[in-house]
């Protein structure tokens, strides 16, 4: 009789701690029924019958944590959005490093035929005129 005793004590203190250790561990949003600190409030004044409660009532259903969803791949390589871009930003950098050498060509060819020119046209003008 007093072994019978001794074990239900001891399952009454398991259940209690387990119950009230698995209340505090568990986010506040994810209780179910009551608020976090209410179901601790139970699992305190009704140690048994708070635990029993809180592990068929409000405990958030599946052992598993959900994940939190991610819109898009974790890695950027597997990102399809991510690699579109990268592209595209690859073509406009080679656009605008063909555009600025053409520019610096034109510059270039500018500057040197308008030093032919003004010669020419000066030696022109001196031939020309006179």
């Amino acid at each position: 009789m007093l072994l019978f005793r001794v074990a239900l004590a001891v399952a009454v203190l398991v259940i209690f701690v387990y119950g009230l250790v698995d209340v505090i561990r568990t986010e506040g949003r994810l209780t179910r029924g009551i608020s976090k600190p209410a179901w601790i409030i139970v699992q305190i004044v009704l140690p048994v019958l708070g635990a029993i409660l809180w592990l068929l009532i409000g405990r958030p259903r599946g052992t598993a944590q959900p994940r939190p969803s991610y819109p898009h791949p974790v890695a950027p390589d597997d990102d399809p959005d991510f690699l579109r871009n990268l592209e595209a930003r690859r073509r406009n950098q080679a656009e605008a490093d063909r555009l600025k050498k053409l520019r610096d060509e034109l510059e270039a060819k500018a500057k040197e035929e308008g030093g032919k020119g003004r010669r020419g046209t000066d030696e022109h003008d001196a031939d020309g005129l006179k």
